[in-house]
């Protein structure tokens, strides 16, 4: 007969002991500090996570992720042919360029008076990266069970401008992207993509206002590796697209026409 010898193994430890440590010290933390949905306010249970289960179930999907065009999907590519269009360019080379409509999907819709819209601004103003890191893993996890986003070989986030990053002390895109790289199984490239002017906020500008205001304001300032075919752009919110289209066009000028640019976002303004 075995001794006992006074110790569990580690596979019985992390299955039986870990799992009850942790739900006690959580149910303590709970009473000390309640939790509360962001969306609802209601006090959350223990094994839910920034929403309650009533919210979550709730959540206003866009399910775009699983369509190649949709209104996220036409607000990005036209706004991309109207910077292709207002170009220079031969007419052989705007043909060029015209022949391929690019892919975009957010996780949920963006409502300026929906609670759900809290989550955005948690992330982005109240310095809660956590809520961040949930969703953008929820986001990967939808754009990997696409055929659309099978293929991305390189995820870019939305720079922000060195001082606005240096104030808040972290990019809500970066915080995203990386979340959603864990899903998707493609790496985060920071430091490709700058922000090269420190555009003022979007936030109450109309249409053709935000186009305008960040216009030629991203640059590519590291060389791109030629094996990447399809790049991933993520922001935290969609409203117009045209910080995105902006991106797009800067990327577009370092990449060849064969190499897709697709956009993401948590949210999307739904018009």
């Amino acid at each position: 007969m075995q001794e006992w010898t006074g110790s569990f193994p580690n596979w019985a430890y992390n299955i039986f002991i870990m799992p009850g440590i942790r739900y006690i010290f959580n149910s303590v933390l709970d009473i000390l500090m309640p939790r509360t949905c962001v969306v609802c306010g209601r006090k959350l249970l223990v094994n839910e996570q920034h929403l309650c289960m009533y919210c979550e179930d709730d959540i206003p999907f866009t399910y775009n992720w699983n369509m190649h065009h949709n209104p996220m999907a036409d607000k990005y590519n036209a706004l991309i042919q109207k910077d292709i269009d207002s170009s220079d360019k031969t007419l052989e080379a705007l043909q060029a360029e015209r022949i391929r409509y690019e892919y975009a999907a957010a996780l949920f819709i963006y409502g300026a008076d929906a609670g759900y819209k809290h989550i955005c601004h948690r992330l982005k103003y109240e310095g809660d990266t956590a809520i961040g890191r949930h969703f953008g893993c929820l986001l990967g996890k939808r754009l990997a069970q696409s055929g659309l986003y099978k293929d991305v070989d390189a995820i870019i986030p939305v720079p922000l401008h060195w001082t606005r990053k240096w104030k808040r002390g972290y990019n809500q895109a970066e915080v995203i992207a990386k979340a959603a790289s864990k899903e998707i199984g493609a790496p985060v490239v920071t430091g490709m993509l700058a922000r090269k002017r420190n555009t003022s906020t979007q936030t109450k500008l109309d249409v053709e206002h935000k186009y305008r205001n960040v216009s030629g304001a991203f640059e590519v300032r590291k060389r791109p590796d030629p094996k990447i075919r399809h790049i991933l752009l993520i922001d935290d919110v969609f409203t117009t697209g045209a910080t995105m289209a902006s991106c797009y066009s800067a990327l577009r000028k370092a990449f060849p026409p064969e190499t897709r640019i697709s956009a993401s976002a948590l949210a999307s303004v739904w018009q």
